[in-house]
């Protein structure tokens, strides 16, 4: 006898559950989806969400990082 009751047709999403909106790129910094992609992930089609997801990786390099946090920010730290 096979189980159905808990199996779950689960939609592929690069979601890693560091969702933060980077400021300047619009972009979330854990998986770099638009918030519009974010917000149609479950009504957009599979093939569609392959060809975003194909992308992602190239939009990291558009997240610029801060370098040395609230203490550069503030001029500590340095000698």
């Amino acid at each position: 006898m096979k189980d159905d009751i808990w199996a779950r047709n689960e939609i592929e999403s690069p979601c890693v559950k560091i969702c933060v909106i980077h400021s300047d790129a619009k972009i979330c910094v854990g998986c770099y989806r638009t918030l519009s992609e974010i917000g149609a992930w479950s009504s957009i089609t599979a093939p569609e969400r392959r060809r975003i997801m194909d992308e992602l990786p190239s939009r990291a390099a558009s997240l610029v990082k801060r370098r040395g946090g609230r203490a550069a920010r503030l001029g500590r730290g340095e000698d």
